[in-house]
């Protein structure tokens, strides 16, 4: 009752909530993606190599990792607005701090803060959106909190190389004060204080046995992609994380107040969307990661207009921000899963196509496919994970979720760094550390091999029913 009258009591706020949770989840997927083109000249900065800076891009993925299990316990015991708004603060924090770095140990300490205050904001935030949005207007909360998710990728890479090179690397990290500034202005005048009902206690042995596993397959696929690792290490790396993984489920599965609750699983349109949907997720995310490389090692593009070849993608995501609840709506979620998933994969296979001596109209079509396809495919995923979920398990929902999405968001990243290391080995026949250059042929059949992860799925899609996601999907 006491939640519901809470709901209620928002008025207009409950319209304005997604806006929020949207422009802080834009600022830390721009946050993520936008320091991969300033790298080269935080290494120069600090007097090392490439390799030993991307260690703070690896610290600050491992941090959210651990963390975003229990952000919904977090939330439920000191309040959704009281945990939003900290997080928020510590990320501003981190970021002025990861922008003052003079050394790869201060800035990786700076981003392993930043991490726990990301691990925070995005799921609690997403949490807070999901109890307070009836589901006639479900679908429309959804979609407003799923573009950044969506644009930041692309866009993150363009950014990035104006800033490092008209400016200095440390503005990509000074910029997120003023936007967080304003955030938490907002979060304090329109976000509700919900601590939840029935607080449990913490599972710490679920928080470990899952955060462990999160770990050690994140870590053993970013390994797997670096030519000056075995891939054997990477290999009993990412097999520790799988056991681990199984014992973390056993005894999710058996404790009474689990940190990650999968009885949400049981709701098929769930299953499908976050389990199914993440072998999409991980294929649709590698190509932001391998296009901006094909275009500089492979066609000898700069990083800078490299990332302008991305708006194209861009504005194809864009573009369909506008008619994806539209198309939802009149062809229902499971026939625009089957068809768009088919239509994504197939604009990845593209790529594959892809040479120097493309037209530049072709590129442009193929980028600007993919981005609408890519848009489209996310937000039906998204969207129809919150179809069936009843109140009960909504914070258990997002939760997992947001675990389920950052893992498959790291190993899409890791999964296109693999594929496109073995294609090298391949290539250079089976040599342990390979050709120093990625060749085109390389790019050609990483896309190839994503191609396929990303229609996987597809299978799942079709055991849906035809009125999956119906009642959030029709019109108020």
């Amino acid at each position: 009752m006491q939640k519901r009258s809470a709901t209620r009591s928002l008025g207009g706020n409950s319209i304005v909530l997604p806006f929020i949770v949207a422009a802080t989840y834009f600022m830390e997927s721009l946050d993520t993606t936008v320091i991969a083109t300033a790298l080269p000249q935080m290494a120069r900065s600090f007097h090392v190599g490439p390799n030993e800076v991307s260690l703070g891009m690896t610290a600050y993925m491992l941090t959210l990792a651990v963390l975003i299990p229990v952000s919904g316990w977090i939330a439920d015991r000191h309040g959704t607005r009281t945990v939003f708004a900290s997080a928020v603060i510590i990320f501003t924090i981190a970021s002025v701090l990861c922008g003052s770095a003079g050394s790869v140990f201060a800035f990786t300490a700076a981003r392993v803060l930043q991490g726990m205050g990301g691990a925070m904001m995005v799921p609690v935030g997403r949490m807070i959106v999901a109890r307070n949005t009836d589901r006639a207007h479900m679908l429309r909360a959804i979609s407003t909190i799923t573009w950044p998710a969506i644009i930041a990728p692309v866009v993150g890479p363009t950014v990035g190389g104006l800033i490092t090179t008209y400016a200095s690397w440390h503005w990509v990290f000074f910029l997120n004060v003023p936007f967080s500034v304003a955030a938490f202005a907002a979060i304090i005048v329109f976000v509700p204080n919900q601590p939840g009902q029935d607080v449990r206690r913490l599972d710490v042995k679920g928080f470990v046995l899952s955060s462990t596993s999160l770990v050690l397959l994140l870590y053993g696929m970013e390994l797997a992609g670096r030519q000056d690792t075995s891939l054997t290490l990477a290999g009993g790396i990412m097999g520790a994380g799988i056991v681990v993984g199984l014992v973390a489920i056993r005894h999710l599965q058996k404790a009474i107040q689990p940190i990650l609750n999968l009885a949400v699983f049981r709701v098929q349109t769930y299953k499908t969307s976050v389990w199914w949907g993440g072998f999409a997720r991980a294929g649709i995310e590698a190509v932001p990661y391998l296009s901006p490389l094909l275009f500089q090692i492979g066609f000898g593009l700069s990083a800078f207009h490299s990332g302008l070849l991305l708006l194209v993608t861009a504005s194809g995501n864009l573009g369909m921000k506008a008619l994806t609840t539209p198309i939802m709506r009149r062809f229902g979620f499971r026939a625009v899963a089957i068809a768009n998933g088919t239509v994504v994969a197939l604009t990845i296979l593209a790529f594959a196509w892809l040479s120097p001596s493309t037209p530049r109209p072709a590129l442009f079509l193929v980028l600007f496919a993919y981005g609408l396809s890519r848009s489209l495919q996310l937000s039906t995923m998204t969207t129809l994970s919150y179809a069936d979920i009843s109140d009960d398990l909504k914070s258990s929902a997002s939760t997992l979720w947001s675990t389920m999405q950052q893992m498959t968001t790291g190993l899409g990243i890791a999964f296109g760094a693999m594929c496109l290391r073995l294609a090298n080995l391949v290539r250079t026949g089976g040599s342990l550390t390979g050709d120093p250059a990625f060749a085109v042929s390389d790019f050609q059949w990483a896309f190839v091999i994503t191609a396929l992860l990303t229609l996987l799925p597809t299978i799942a899609y079709w055991r849906l029913p035809h009125d999956a996601g119906h009642s959030i999907a029709k019109r108020q």
